[in-house]
């Protein structure tokens, strides 16, 4: 048999050149996947990088950005509270210099009669005579001007005209007469209007003094309303404003007094009140949490697109490398077939030459010959017809003729046709019939036929020196059990699930190197599914392994390809 030894090692060293090659087309294209994976990854961080650094900068620029917008709103409102005083004292407080000049200051009242006059106390004018100064108050109620005596008010008013009257002693001209503000008691807040001759001399003062109870009540909270953002999201911090007096006493709002250590903006008023200040609280006021919001939303939204561009990128690599993969394993089962193939062709060849050139003269060598080439033949039919099988399976084309069928004849002759490779190679079958007559089954003869062959083929190849074969069939409930079982290598735990795959091949230890095309288990179990069965595995390495086919006895419930 030396022939059949040395012509398998020349097809063994084919089929390894083959695999080598497969190998290297595979690790080549292992790495360009990875090589292309890096060049994405790459400029994806680079990209992240950026944006991180981006939105870094933008946060810092962003909470400089919002404590502007914040002091703005502030500003907005001193300057509506600026707007309101300057306003009315400017209508109110511009009268003629003639009223002073000709001494005609009682007409005063017709003049802020005229007036309606909102968020003053008191309206006065003061005269410079040439001998004495005369101040006179605006009595609303009876429309007249009237002297005052020595009232709080007036001598608030003298106080704070004392700046003036110095600048009228001393002959000063007075060329840009704008209304000014006395504060110097925080009781009686003063708007004064200087008024001046054609020559530029100062010649009276026209002022009101503001009622603080209704800059409170009514300016206040308008400026604050008509200058300030609304937010309507009721579950958020809403902005809170707070106004402090010169005592820092909080004027505004009214009630739970708020912490000046959680002012975020603050500033002065302009022109009135100029001692007081408002503030903004609240988390809308914080600009560097308004920043830091902006800068998590925007950096998560970052992360999360980068996310599922790496989650179509793994997909993308893993269907290449599974592509890869099948690639492969489809070329490793071309290699792994032309083995198959040419073992059994090279066999029969052989044998039909020593019989055709007549070497062989005796009965029982003929017959014998005639066996091995008659088993060689049916195994080689069996790999065709695993090849066409799969075929149409792939093409969705397989189809099965299920008829009612003695399952224990049928065994016995797959049996049989197995007899003579099994006993050329040396193997032993025990088979272990039912205790009890079975039931005819519904199947295809020839599917069941071929998954038993794949089963003892499998059997055959993963025996590893033990040449024992236990093949059981018995009943079970309402299904038929076929038991093949080897005392082999065995399987590792974590391939039992993957050997029904097609072209899957165990690629640990011994298992590696037996030949196979890796089709034969993936039809097992096609097989049994559409018979409405199944298969399963039982192995352990070393100790060999157990498959079961299960068949219903009422056949598939429906129509199988």
């Amino acid at each position: 048999m030396s022939l059949f030894n040395g012509n398998n090692q020349r097809q063994d060293g084919v089929s390894g050149s083959e695999l080598r090659a497969v190998e290297h087309n595979v690790f080549g294209g292992r790495r360009i996947l990875w090589a292309g994976l890096a060049a994405v990854l790459l400029p994806l961080g680079v990209l992240l990088a950026l944006q991180y650094w981006w939105l870094t900068e933008l946060e810092q620029n962003s909470a400089i950005a919002r404590e502007a917008t914040l002091n703005n709103y502030l500003e907005a409102t001193t300057k509506e509270v600026y707007y309101h005083y300057y306003k009315i004292s400017e209508r109110t407080l511009n009268l003629p210099a003639e009223l002073f000049t000709k001494n005609k200051l009682e007409k005063a009242g017709s003049y802020f009669k005229k007036k309606e006059v909102k968020g003053a106390r008191s309206l006065f004018v003061l005269g410079y005579g040439e001998k004495e100064n005369r101040l006179l108050f605006f009595n609303p109620e009876t429309g007249v001007m009237e002297d005052s005596g020595h009232s709080d008010e007036s001598m608030a008013v003298w106080a704070a005209a004392s700046p003036w009257s110095f600048m009228r002693k001393k002959g000063s001209k007075v060329k840009s007469a704008a209304l000014a503000a006395d504060q110097h008691n925080p009781g009686t807040r003063i708007i004064l209007n200087p008024i001046t001759d054609e020559n530029w001399q100062l010649v009276g003062l026209a002022g009101l003094i503001i009622d603080e109870a209704y800059f409170k009540s009514t300016v206040l909270p308008e400026a604050i309303e008509f200058s300030l953002p609304k937010f309507e999201d009721a579950n958020t911090d809403e902005l809170r404003v707070v106004v402090r007096d010169g005592r820092k006493k909080q004027v505004f709002p009214e009630g739970k007094k708020a912490a000046w250590e959680k002012d975020r903006a603050r500033r002065g008023f302009q022109f009135v009140f100029t001692d007081w200040s408002i503030a903004l609280q609240g988390s809308y006021a914080s600009p560097e949490k308004w920043a830091r919001v902006n800068f998590t939303y925007n950096m998560t939204l970052s992360a999360v697109l980068a996310l599922v561009l790496l989650g179509g990128i793994g997909l993308t690599i893993r269907t290449a490398l599974r592509e890869i993969k099948l690639s492969a394993m489809k070329n490793e089962f071309v290699s792994n077939v032309s083995h198959e193939l040419r073992t059994p062709l090279s066999s029969i060849r052989v044998f039909g030459e020593f019989m055709r050139r007549g070497k062989i003269e005796a009965p029982e060598k003929i017959r014998e010959y005639g066996s091995y080439i008659e088993t060689e033949s049916r195994r080689l039919t069996q790999l065709i017809n695993n090849i066409l099988d799969f075929s149409r399976i792939e093409s969705g084309h397989l189809s099965y003729d299920f008829q009612a069928t003695d399952l224990e004849e049928l065994l016995a002759g797959t049996l049989a046709t197995f007899s003579i490779r099994l006993r050329d190679k040396g193997f032993d079958v025990e088979y272990s019939e039912p205790a009890e007559p079975l039931p005819e089954v519904r199947l295809d003869a020839n599917a069941i036929d071929r998954a038993v062959a794949n089963l003892l083929d499998n059997a055959v190849k993963y025996a590893n020196g033990e040449r024992h074969i236990g093949v059981r069939l018995q009943r079970e409930g309402d299904e038929i059990t076929i038991a093949v079982s080897d005392h082999g290598i065995g399987i590792p735990k974590e391939e039992l699930e993957r050997i029904f795959d097609r072209f899957h091949r165990v690629s640990t230890g011994l298992v590696h190197d037996v030949k196979g095309s890796g089709l034969g288990l993936s039809l097992v179990k096609h097989i049994a599914e559409a018979h409405g069965g199944s298969v399963k595995a039982e192995s352990e390495p070393g100790r060999g392994s157990t498959f079961t086919l299960r068949l219903p006895i009422e056949g598939p419930t429906g129509e199988a390809t």
